[in-house]
């Protein structure tokens, strides 16, 4: 935990807590979109882990969505799974429940805790990347672990 952004400590707390061994590591360059982490990780684009949150239409309450860089969320789809229709709040939002800013948003350790869902197609990966707090700090660590830390449920997100 050598010189981590306060933000990346948190997560990397966060993680430790819920008994996921993880390393973060601070990148040279940004790792805000699903394009440049790949790049930045030397991996494939689906192997990037987005930490999307939306609100529920009718509950106003946040859920988290992890899912693969390589595919889009059909919020439709996941409203079904969801048992609402979703909104996507503005960031004022999200960083209030998340605790982060969006580009760095971590899977696990927000200020809220979140309903999470995971993208199906992350546990088709031995390894996924995920921003740990800030746009320039990530971990890898094996999907199946990522969702027993978070206790995500596994749907498909198109």
């Amino acid at each position: 935990m050598t010189d981590l952004p306060p933000s990346a400590a948190r997560v990397e707390e966060a993680a430790r807590q819920a008994g996921l061994a993880i390393e973060v590591m601070v990148m040279a360059q940004s790792t805000r979109t699903a394009e440049e982490a790949a790049a930045a990780c030397g991996c494939a684009v689906g192997q990037i882990v987005k930490s999307l949150v939306f609100r529920g239409a009718a509950t106003k309450k946040p859920i988290l969505l992890l899912v693969s860089g390589a595919n889009r969320v059909d919020e439709r789809a996941v409203a079904r799974y969801v048992g609402e229709k979703l909104e996507r709040p503005d960031a004022d939002y999200v960083r209030e429940v998340t605790g982060f800013v969006i580009g760095g948003i971590p899977p696990l350790g927000h200020a809220t805790p979140l309903t999470t869902y995971m993208d199906a197609d992350l546990l088709n990966y031995d390894v996924v990347w995920a921003a740990a707090g800030t746009p320039a700090t990530v971990f890898k660590v094996e999907p199946e672990k990522l969702r027993e830390a978070t206790a995500a449920t596994v749907i498909a997100v198109g």
